[in-house]
């Protein structure tokens, strides 16, 4: 592979980074939480309201957003993206009412929903099939390193310069990723650093060569598709238990353990190294599968069987927690990685079964389906929470969506398959 080259793969560090910057930005808010708790007198439902509010805008834009980056491409559209986003983050600064925060979550939803989009159309781009789910299993795995991140550094800086300063600084580090952008990214037939031997390595899937000359899908005819239809199922479905882990986790440390402030660093960023690991290593299962000779449907189809069951564990958490914190940090760190393993893979169904040109919008409307899904799980659990806490039990709530995440994603795998139990294109 070797005497291919590796410019993809700078591509895919570039993929990586905006990641990053894109979950370290909306993970703020979990960190801080206690303050705005204080400041804006918040009890679990209103801070289940806020985070809907950011996924529900989130949601809307990402049909939209999709077809936005299919039409302006990938190079100008995520960078349009990436400005938006940091802008809004920093926006965070000038809020001061209930109504104001709504409005600037609002904001970084809308904006940030151009991650995802850009990323797999970039992905789909820039590597042929059998090694598009590690690539995107590296670029996922940035919103672990996000997430590790954030522990380690904003409750610090929001001790030292308060919370409305840790969104300014926190924000503005994004944007030195566009010098990056500019400087190494093009489109491969654009890229004068690409050689021909890569760039024919990377266009090798005799099937997309053939789709390549047909005329770009429109989106009514994308949504004909069952392949469209089992990937914004397999969203919906699961989604949301990564949202529940990113927004809620240090709240359930804080009930469970009496955790706090800077307190939160280490634990939280245990539960995302291991996400980061079951994001790698969930790209690189179904490549060594499909390296055996195995056919793309099928590898991709048994990995994510394999991480539906990793997803079980989690049902003991509170169990394991009984007897150490560290345990239930070590369940539900497994836990996150078999999601990010599974997300890295089902991302890949769409630009393994659909034109390049539909990429961009399918990768939408499945995240819109997923943020909606995200959206019902955020409300339940703000009212378990209020609810059990009222009758002096949050913990049974917290093992109410335990349950939930665990199951979640072996119902997903089963609706998937029903919709699409063989690899034809089927409408």
């Amino acid at each position: 592979m070797q005497q291919i080259g590796k410019y993809r793969w700078v591509i895919c560090a570039l993929l990586f980074f905006a990641t990053t910057i894109n979950y370290l930005d909306r993970a703020i808010i979990s960190l801080v939480k206690e303050y705005l708790d204080e400041e804006f007198k918040w009890s679990k439902s209103d801070y289940a309201n806020v985070t809907v509010a950011f996924q529900l805008s989130y949601a809307l834009a990402m049909v939209f957003v999709g077809r936005l980056i299919d039409r302006l491409g990938t190079k100008l559209g995520y960078a349009l993206s990436l400005i938006s986003w940091s802008i809004a983050a920093m926006g965070h600064f000038l809020v001061g009412s209930n109504f104001g925060f709504y409005l600037a979550r609002i904001g970084l939803g809308i904006t940030e929903s151009g991650n995802f989009p850009a990323a797999i159309k970039t992905v789909s781009e820039w590597f042929p099939k059998k090694e598009r789910a590690f690539a995107t299993g590296i670029l996922n795995s940035g919103a672990n390193i996000g997430a590790v991140i954030a522990p380690l550094i904003v409750p610090f800086i929001a001790l030292a310069y308060g919370w409305r300063l840790t969104f300014v600084i926190v924000g503005a580090a994004g944007l030195l990723w566009l010098v990056f952008w500019f400087w190494l990214y093009e489109t491969p037939k654009r890229q004068k650093r690409l050689s021909q031997e890569e760039y024919n390595y990377i266009h090798s899937d005799l099937d997309e060569q053939a789709a390549a000359a047909e005329k770009p899908m429109h989106w009514r005819e994308a949504l004909r598709y069952r392949q469209s239809w089992a990937y914004a199922l397999g969203k919906f479905l699961t989604d949301g238990i990564w949202w529940f882990y990113l927004f809620w986790l240090p709240d359930f440390l804080k009930e469970q353990y009496h955790l706090s402030k800077t307190a939160l660093a280490l634990p939280v960023a245990a539960v995302y190294i291991l996400a980061t690991v079951g994001s790698v290593a969930g790209g690189w299962l179904p490549m060594y599968f499909i390296g055996k000779g195995w056919p793309v449907f099928r590898a991709r189809k048994t990995a994510m069987l394999l991480y539906a069951c990793c997803a079980l564990p989690v049902l003991l958490a509170q169990v394991a927690g009984g007897y150490n914190m560290w345990y239930a940090i070590l369940v539900i760190g497994f836990a996150t990685g078999a999601h990010q393993a599974w997300s890295a893979n089902i991302y890949t169904t769409v630009s393994d079964a659909l034109p390049k040109s539909a990429v961009g919008f399918v990768i939408g409307f499945g995240g819109m389906m997923g943020t909606l899904g995200a959206v019902m799980v955020s409300k339940v659990a703000g009212w378990l929470f209020d609810h059990y806490k009222a009758l002096g039990h949050i913990e049974t709530g917290y093992y109410i969506m335990f349950l939930v995440s665990g199951l979640a994603y072996l119902t997903a795998w089963t609706g998937m398959h029903l919709l699409v139990p063989k690899e034809r294109l089927r409408g």
